[in-house]
């Protein structure tokens, strides 16, 4: 299954880790999305940066 995953807040005052994540994630600016394979480890990072990231299923 595949998801979409953009970014709808800014990682400014987040901390470190969560701003790896994001970039990780492949994210850099708001409203900025990229399509994944939902695998662990990616649920695993939408879970640490939920508050800054919107998730739909494609």
């Amino acid at each position: 299954m595949k998801v979409k995953v953009t970014q709808v807040r800014s990682g400014i005052g987040s901390t470190l880790r969560q701003k790896q994540t994001l970039a990780s994630l492949g994210l850099r600016k708001i409203s900025q999305s990229r399509e994944h394979e939902l695998t662990p480890q990616i649920q695993g990072m939408i879970a640490k940066v939920s508050h800054l990231i919107k998730v739909e299923e494609i």
